[in-house]
């Protein structure tokens, strides 16, 4: 009898910090690397909130919270959502957990039973299929194309709508494309799920501050109110506010299912750091000015990007609305040998080889769901950025 349990099988370890791992380990024994790689900003969590993470620890919030969260924290995701999104919530439709992984997975756990379906457009993030199966359910991966910016169409969704269905995931802005659901975009797509009563939707706002060029963001409960009672809205503080090692995420549904995600994590870590929930509310609630100066910042680095990029042979890259991350084509590249005689037969070749001959790591794009891509995360200096793409049109010079 194996001792590791079976479902194990069924997953693999997240390829993007594989290669974050990578590159570190490369780092550290002396190899020249750039790793755009990370799924998160270069920045320092701002001062202020630091100094209430401080405040709450000179003052003993040290103890077991509640397993949704404090209710000071509730309460401030609550008049978040109000302020930013036009949803009205109470403290009891709200759940936080140890970041927005948990969350997603916690809602998995609770709701999913063999043979439910998710539906999760691809390219899509690489814990999606991955959290589904952990939780019994059957991944239904849609294929969005270059075309349609990475997005899935209302027709799309329609075809892939079956009785098993259980639940839609809308990431947007998209890891890993960069690529946003437009107002309109979101009520087609709105439209669709009016029909399927038996159908929740899974939206994941993490990058909802940073957008580009005037694009509105707009979430789907706050498009058509009459899917707030099936959707569970999804946000947290890692991505906008700099703070990925505090480990805290949220979100707000209909009561039944945050109960049952509260019933789930109850059981696993109970809630996150009292210290990171301190630290969320001043987030939450204080200064929001430095969001702007800083999307500002990630705007200039991803045109820098796209530019460089698009001069580059054999590769082909869009301009996304918002996160930190471009997907370009490497179509032009496959097929192509290296310079010691290595034919590049897929994306993961390419970015081998980008890696081995230039020491810049990216993330292939069959590791999310669609091929031949790779992502990089241009949430790192511009010279970082302009010597990385310098190296990468070199490598792509010397393919014959």
């Amino acid at each position: 009898m194996a001792f590791i349990a079976d479902r194990l099988s069924r997953i693999k370890p997240s390829p993007t910090i594989a290669v974050t791992t990578k590159a570190a380990e490369l780092k550290a024994a002396g190899v020249d690397v750039i790793g755009l790689g990370a799924g998160e900003p270069d920045f320092d969590t701002p001062d202020n909130i630091k100094e209430a993470a401080k405040a709450a620890l000179d003052a003993g919030k040290t103890k077991y919270t509640p397993v949704a969260g404090t209710p000071e924290l509730r309460k401030a995701i609550v008049e978040k959502f109000k302020r930013e999104n036009d949803l009205e919530y109470t403290i009891d439709e709200i759940t936080v957990g140890c970041g927005g992984k948990q969350t997603l997975f916690n809602a998995f756990f609770a709701t999913l039973n063999p043979g439910d379906e998710v539906i999760i457009p691809a390219p899509y993030w690489v814990s999606y299929p991955d959290m589904t199966l952990m939780a019994e359910g059957t991944p239904v991966v849609v294929e969005c194309q270059e075309e349609n910016d990475f997005k899935i169409t209302a027709a799309e969704l329609e075809a892939a709508i079956t009785p098993n269905t259980k639940w839609v995931v809308l990431n947007s802005p998209s890891n890993p494309t960069g690529a946003a659901y437009s107002r309109a975009e979101l009520r087609a797509i709105a439209d669709v799920l009016l029909k399927h009563e038996n159908v929740y939707v899974m939206s994941d706002d993490m990058y909802e501050h940073l957008v580009y060029d005037g694009f509105e963001f707009t979430t789907i409960a706050q498009i058509e109110p009459k899917l707030k009672e099936r959707t569970l809205t999804c946000n947290g503080v890692s991505k906008s506010y700099a703070m990925t090692g505090w480990r805290l995420g949220y979100a707000a549904g209909p009561k039944d299912l945050i109960k049952a995600i509260n019933k789930v994590q109850s059981q696993s870590s109970t809630h996150t750091s009292s210290i990171s929930q301190a630290a969320s509310v001043e987030a939450l609630n204080g200064p929001q000015d430095f969001l702007k100066e800083r999307a500002e910042v990630f705007k200039k680095r991803r045109d820098l990007v796209v530019a460089a990029l698009n001069e580059c042979e054999g590769l082909s890259c869009k301009t996304p609305e918002g996160a930190f991350y471009v997907y370009p084509s490497c179509a032009g590249a496959i097929g192509k040998t290296t310079p010691d005689g290595k034919k590049i037969e897929t994306d993961t070749d390419f970015v081998t080889y980008l890696l081995e001959a230039e020491g810049v790591a990216a993330v292939q794009g069959s590791a999310f769901g669609l091929a031949p891509y790779f992502r990089i995360s241009y949430a790192t200096s511009d010279a970082a950025l302009t010597e990385a793409c310098a190296r990468i049109k070199r490598a792509c010079a010397a393919l014959k």
